[in-house]
């Protein structure tokens, strides 16, 4: 069938027509998909894009390629053996071998805060700090924050007294409240709180509702301690 042209055809691009072509298949709608697709792959690290295609969670008896490294991380308690050149952020690893996208890339500058995760315990931007460093370490992303379906308390929490809008900075806030309710060295009241946060940037300006989010979290985990 001829596809219709002039003032009613899809070309237009009114929101109506827009509705309908994706929820229509169609050739355009296809292509459109695959540029869509195809644009987000290329925003990823050329190995990562590579990485992708086969997206092996454990690369022991796989050789290494020129200028990759051989580590071996536990993460979320589970151990990984990968091959990963010697610049890859860990960032990245996580998210596009190991496909634990809970952890997100914000500002790749380690100023917000999104990507933050544990290392050995200790909250880290992991947008800053490369793969091959951590050869041996304990990774804990968010996802690895609950146990056998049960939520930590800074989850429930932020559940709770909705600390968050878009979520987007989200994950990054619980890893780092997580941290500092556990560390001695940070003091238990708001303005201690807010200043050990402030490497976690909300863009929605949630900020009133996460602290609220910290506080309880912590009165419930000192409570069942």
């Amino acid at each position: 069938m001829t596809e219709p042209t002039g003032k009613n055809s899809p070309d237009s691009d009114s929101p109506g027509q827009l509705f309908t072509e994706l929820t229509t298949p169609s050739r355009r709608h296809f292509l459109r998909t695959i540029g869509i697709s195809g644009m987000a792959a290329a925003t990823a690290p050329v190995w990562a894009q590579a990485a992708q295609l086969e997206a092996p969670v454990d690369d022991s008896e796989k050789p290494l390629a020129k200028g990759e490294q051989r580590i071996t991380l536990t993460v979320n308690g589970q151990p990984y053996t990968l091959n990963v050149p010697g610049n890859a952020v860990l960032l990245d690893v996580v998210r596009d071998r190991l496909k634990l996208t809970g952890t997100k890339k914000g500002c790749d500058h380690g100023q917000c805060g999104a990507c933050t995760l544990h290392i050995n315990g200790i909250p880290v931007n992991s947008c800053l700090s490369l793969a091959a460093m951590h050869q041996g370490d304990e990774i804990t992303t968010i996802e690895g924050l609950e146990h056998d379906g049960q939520l930590h308390p800074i989850q429930e929490a932020f559940w709770a007294h909705d600390a968050f809008q878009c979520g987007y900075c989200t994950s990054g806030q619980m890893m780092t409240a997580a941290a500092i309710i556990k560390d001695p060295n940070i003091g238990a009241d708001d303005a201690s709180v807010r200043e050990a946060m402030s490497g976690n940037i909300c863009r929605c300006g949630a900020y009133k509702n996460i602290l609220a989010a910290v506080q309880d979290a912590r009165s419930k985990i000192q409570g069942a301690s």
